[in-house]
């Protein structure tokens, strides 16, 4: 074990995803340049008695592709997809896992909810065949820790081991604390990332009884349900997917030749301490992660040219995220500045929840490692309480740094900052 040294530099080497615009990085990463939604209706049960029919499905994924078929079985798609991530992650590195290293490479893999359709399976099974119908695999499978155990049986890492939840700020913890894990000497590489599949009827029913299903604009296609900051947005639309980043110390993955593609320079992780739905006022524990992802490492605020928001669509949320965004880059965050660009890429798959943060990671460094940010699909209204600068086409664009934010239920607030690798 390596003595900690938190000027140690942590980098991206390795990109996964899983999501409803694709499930590899050039085919998700192609869609969010061409605005390409996601959303579509659900098919995974029967909608008719709901006014909210959308949502962001993974599609054409095989999980016996990614996971020993006897496993599969046993398990649900919250795993698949994260392993699925997760391994696209480590092959995109090029970093091979051997019996010499395995000690030193850890897992840093969350989800906000866990395997669900196998508790509610368990629980007909008992109900309708009795308790002897309950299969003894699904505990273990079921757990919200579940993907992060079948990720280092999967790939062999079998250092560092954690799982975080926040809520919707899960992925950005796991990926944030997964380069703080190597910062500390616990791990020389980290797969890092998030799953989630939150498209259950119950999920459904739960959201839209808390009221917080949006709806496309009127007599307009399905796919303008999630119009983050714009004047008529009225709800979210639920995601599912995963996203996984390798993350290793910059020395490391310079002596192997690793292809870099941002650098890993900022982590703030606040709560509200205020309400378990709503949050509070002016987003002032938003604002807070914000800064401290900027403090962390002297990250100048005015250097920072791009944010992938957590901006859900909802009216209140985005309104608060607006304000937070003000009180940390001041008027530069305005729209007619120009200078601080918003990518809402849930506007296209919808809010992947745990997910969310882990793919909204990808995002941000591919836009880093590009130099090009993809739209905000559905923004037409500009809404005088949100005054932020909402980029609606894809945009080749200088990014020094990006943040990318998320905001989870029980006022869970992350943030994390990448910049942009110069081969210095």
């Amino acid at each position: 074990m390596r003595k900690p040294d938190y000027e140690r530099r942590v980098v991206v080497t390795g990109l996964g995803v899983v999501s409803p615009v694709g499930n590899d990085v050039p085919t998700a990463w192609d869609n969010l340049i061409r605005g390409q939604s996601g959303l579509k209706e659900i098919t995974k049960f029967d909608v008719s008695r709901y006014e909210a029919k959308a949502a962001g499905e993974v599609r054409d994924f095989n999980a016996a592709d990614w996971m020993d078929a006897k496993a599969v079985r046993r398990s649900e798609s919250a795993m698949w997809f994260g392993v699925g991530a997760a391994k696209q992650a480590l092959v995109d590195s090029g970093f091979e896992i051997t019996d010499e290293n395995r000690e030193e490479v850890g897992v840093v893999f969350g989800s906000g909810a866990g395997g669900q359709q196998l508790m509610i399976e368990a629980w007909i099974n008992l109900h309708e065949r009795g308790p002897r119908s309950v299969p003894p695999t699904f505990i273990a499978n079921a757990l919200v820790d579940s993907a992060s155990g079948m990720i280092a049986i999967e790939t062999g890492a079998i250092g560092h081991n954690v799982c975080i939840v926040s809520a919707c700020a899960t992925g950005t913890h796991n990926v944030a604390e997964g380069a703080e894990a190597i910062r500390r000497g616990d791990c020389i590489a980290v797969i890092s990332g998030s799953t989630e599949a939150p498209l259950l009827e119950t999920a459904h029913a739960g959201f839209t009884n808390m009221r917080g299903m949006g709806l496309p604009r009127p007599g307009e296609p399905l796919q303008t349900v999630s119009r983050p900051f714009d004047k008529t947005r009225d709800g979210f639309v639920l995601g599912e997917g995963a996203g996984s980043l390798f993350l290793e110390d910059l020395e490391l993955a310079k002596a192997r030749g690793a292809k870099i593609y941002a650098e890993v320079v900022g982590y703030g992780s606040a709560a509200d301490g205020w309400d378990m739905v709503q949050p509070i006022d002016k987003g002032i524990g938003s604002a807070r992660a914000m800064q401290m992802a900027l403090d962390r490492r002297g990250v100048p605020a005015d250097e920072v040219d791009l944010i992938n928001p957590h901006g859900t669509s909802t009216p209140l949320g985005d309104k608060r995220e607006a304000e937070a965004i003000w009180k940390v880059f001041g008027d530069r965050a305005a729209a007619d500045r120009t200078s601080l660009a918003i990518s809402g890429t849930k506007s296209m798959t919808g809010h992947m929840m745990g997910a969310a943060g882990a793919f909204e990671a990808f995002a941000t460094v591919m836009a880093v490692a590009e130099q090009c940010i993809p739209p905000t699909i559905n923004f037409r209204d500009a809404d005088p309480e949100c005054d932020l600068w909402v980029v609606t086409e894809a945009m080749s664009h200088p990014i020094r740094y990006a943040l990318s934010n998320n905001i989870g239920l029980g006022g869970h607030n992350g943030a994390v900052v990448f910049k942009r690798y110069d081969g210095d």
